[in-house]
């Protein structure tokens, strides 16, 4: 049998549990499925047994590939990975900022690497187990939040631009995972459907200021201690350095204050950490920068539109301008928190991604907000 071109589908494999089902789910569909695993990172963890070559992420996809029947290939990838997602990983908190590898990843790396893949094996589709839809809308394409609330990763594909969205597939969006293991099971892959679930960071197996230190060990003669300040510049005592913390912190800050304390700002500059209260990291606005929207007078005049800024938080009500700099100023009409420099804000009307930005730091935000608070009551 003869399948056309429009038929062909690179999967990105990864051995799991998500990116197995659809192997079978749109091989079943009648796509010529070609599986592509790319080796990013090695963490020992990933190797089963001594003098193990291949991680098991790649074997078990091999494995698959070879009982689906299915073409499959292996991208090293490890030195470009190193080069571009964790090295912005670490120049993130070297600046003071909390990165989030997994939106960088998967527009600037991954989905790019799969479409390179897609266009040498010819293949007119690309597929991954995302939990997340699309809709197609007055001319664009839009993603649309997973039915599995648990799982839904819209959050994370915000800065994916339209040439990749109209190539993509993404045939687990209408099903919960207990419907993805459910289905393996009954397709005969029941060692697959109790497999575990992955790491968020696929390269961090503990914490990540181990991880800073030991790819970049000159970071503690670079920034070294610092000082923990209270909203007045009153200094309470040293910290171990800006790159450690992270707005929101509590816990793991080694200092006493009789009362808890939660990280506020974070200056690289003066390389100091401002601490306060809960009630301190509430905030009425947000700067975001780095904007990615498909429509952004659409994004401007939205009724109902609602922000997440950060990865399974609650939508919050919002209204956005726009600013000279190119960046938005965004107005919360619900409860925010602990706005976090680096993180992504991503922007939804109802269940539809309309686009994100990275938060930007925070500075003047008061004398902005002041002088642009007329344009929110038009």
């Amino acid at each position: 049998m003869t399948i056309h071109k429009d038929k062909r589908v690179l999967v990105g494999m990864s051995g799991g549990i998500d990116s197995s089902a659809v192997c079978i789910m749109l091989q079943e569909q009648g796509y010529e499925v070609v599986g592509v695993t790319m080796r990013t990172w090695d963490v020992p963890s990933h190797f089963s047994t001594p003098g193990q070559e291949q991680p098991d992420e790649v074997l078990e996809a091999q494995a698959l590939a070879a009982r689906l029947g299915i073409e499959h290939h292996v991208a090293d990838v490890r030195e470009e990975f190193r080069q571009v997602i964790v090295k912005y990983f670490i120049d993130e908190y070297m600046r003071g900022r909390t990165p989030n590898p997994c939106v960088m990843c998967n527009p600037l790396f991954k989905e790019r690497i799969l479409c390179e893949w897609a266009d040498r094996t010819d293949c007119a589709w690309i597929a991954t187990g995302h939990y997340c839809q699309l809709e197609d809308r007055n001319g664009y394409r839009y993603i649309l939040t997973g039915d599995d609330p648990t799982k839904d990763q819209s959050y994370f594909l915000w800065k994916l631009p339209q040439e990749i969205l109209r190539r993509m597939i993404f045939p687990l969006g209408g099903m919960t995972k207990q419907e993805v293991r459910a289905y393996l099971a009954e397709k005969g892959f029941e060692a697959k459907a109790r497999g575990g679930e992955s790491m968020e960071i696929c390269f961090i197996d503990k914490d990540y200021r181990d991880f800073l230190r030991e790819h970049c060990p000159d970071i503690d003669e670079r920034i070294g201690p610092g000082w923990f300040v209270d909203s007045k510049g009153l200094k309470l005592g040293q910290h171990k350095g800006f790159a450690y913390y992270t707005i929101g912190q509590r816990r793991g800050l080694d200092i006493a204050l009789g009362k808890p304390a939660y990280v506020l700002k974070i200056n690289p500059a003066k390389n100091t950490v401002m601490l306060g209260d809960a009630e301190q990291l509430n905030a009425e606005y947000m700067l975001v920068e780095d904007v990615n929207v498909a429509n952004l007078e659409e994004l401007l005049t939205c009724p109902s539109l609602s922000v997440r800024i950060r990865y399974r938080s609650r939508a919050i009500p919002c209204r956005v301008i726009t600013l000279d700099d190119n960046r938005l100023l965004v107005k919360f009409e619900g409860p925010a928190s602990a706005i976090t420099p680096g993180q992504s804000a991503v922007f939804y009307d109802g269940n539809r991604v309309l686009g994100g930005g990275f938060i930007a730091f925070q500075q003047a935000i008061r004398k902005i907000a002041a002088e642009n608070q007329e344009r929110f009551s038009k």
